[in-house]
């Protein structure tokens, strides 16, 4: 059952990470960065949760087990974030809500299971932090943070538009979820912008469909000539005050950096330009985040669910209060 939201001038003091110099991080139950249980305390700021969900993918599965390895990799992470200057899990309650239900033979069924048990723990004014799972997942989040916020702003980063109208004549895949959405007005089309894509497309028309939608679009090649300074600024201006949903599919990242995803891209992002765009959002108003698409099975030294972790982080770190 969902906790309410605590308010930020109430309550107790936050419980945050297992010391891992009491007991080291390699020990212990594996929660999201080794913090409480949302059973375990009375409210919650940020609520992480994951969403074991596959049945979309169009390539290669298993992002049904992303959620797992992101959480064992977030064993890593420490309380003080020196890039942002926040203690997160200090000044705000942030709890690992376990895994959404997702029914894994029924796309419709599950998308409706997870609108609802996210919007359980965003309806009192909590930010959520969601870990894929695959792209599919991104639509029925997009209907839960409507139901709280109305239209967000959204930045999608991502090898791929996602804005594909069916696949095999199935409307709702990890191809088409910004489509949806699009079709719902879930999403403010003057302040969202995909980010990072590249590769090969279907036909020019791909491309011609999705500017309808309302997206800007910074490809990755931009990125040889625009810093990540300039990024920033562009998606600033274009987010201004909106509430701000944030998804990112680990395939934006180069293979080199992410090869554990289901279809990957070459000539992607390095995780030091993600993250250093990501740090660009602080001071607006971060209502939601997802990090999909890690698929596991094909990591190597666990490369792929490190970098997920780290980007989690960053967005519970752009929730705290002040940031």
């Amino acid at each position: 059952m969902p906790r309410v939201n605590r308010p930020a001038e109430a309550g107790p003091a936050p419980v945050g990470q297992t010391d891992g110099q009491v007991s080291p991080r390699y020990a212990g139950l594996t929660t999201f960065a080794r913090l409480p249980r949302i059973e375990d305390v009375p409210g919650h700021d940020v609520a992480v949760a994951g969403v074991p969900f596959d049945a979309g993918v169009t390539f290669r599965p298993g992002a049904r087990f992303g959620p797992s390895a992101i959480r064992e990799a977030s064993r890593l992470l420490r309380p003080y974030n020196p890039q942002l200057d926040v203690m997160p899990f200090r000044d705000q309650q942030v709890v690992d809500a376990g895994d959404l239900p997702c029914n894994p033979f029924d796309i419709a069924q599950a998308a409706k299971e997870i609108e609802e048990a996210a919007y359980g723990l965003i309806r009192d004014g909590a930010r959520l932090v969601t870990l894929g799972g695959d792209h599919t997942i991104a639509y029925p989040l997009l209907r839960a943070m409507n139901r709280v916020h109305g239209p967000v702003a959204l930045v999608h980063f991502d090898a791929h538009l996602d804005t594909w109208d069916t696949y095999f004549d199935a409307p709702l895949t990890h191809g088409t979820p910004f489509r949806r959405a699009a079709e719902e007005g879930l999403f403010l089309p003057g302040s969202s912008a995909h980010v990072g894509i590249r590769g090969s497309l279907y036909d020019p028309q791909d491309l011609t469909s999705d500017a309808e939608l309302g997206f800007t679009i910074v490809h990755c090649a931009d990125l040889e000539t625009l810093t990540v300074r300039d990024v920033v600024s562009l998606l600033r201006q274009r987010i201004g005050d909106a509430p701000l949903y944030v998804s990112v599919d680990i395939d934006v990242l180069d293979p080199a950096h992410a090869p554990a995803t289901g279809t990957p891209e070459a000539g992607g992002m390095t995780s030091r330009e993600l993250l250093g765009i990501l740090r660009g959002f602080k001071g607006l108003n971060l209502v939601g985040a997802d990090v999909v698409e890690v698929s596991p099975a094909y990591d190597h030294a666990d490369i792929t669910a490190v970098a997920a972790a780290n980007l989690a982080y960053e967005f519970v770190s752009l929730c705290t209060k002040g940031t």
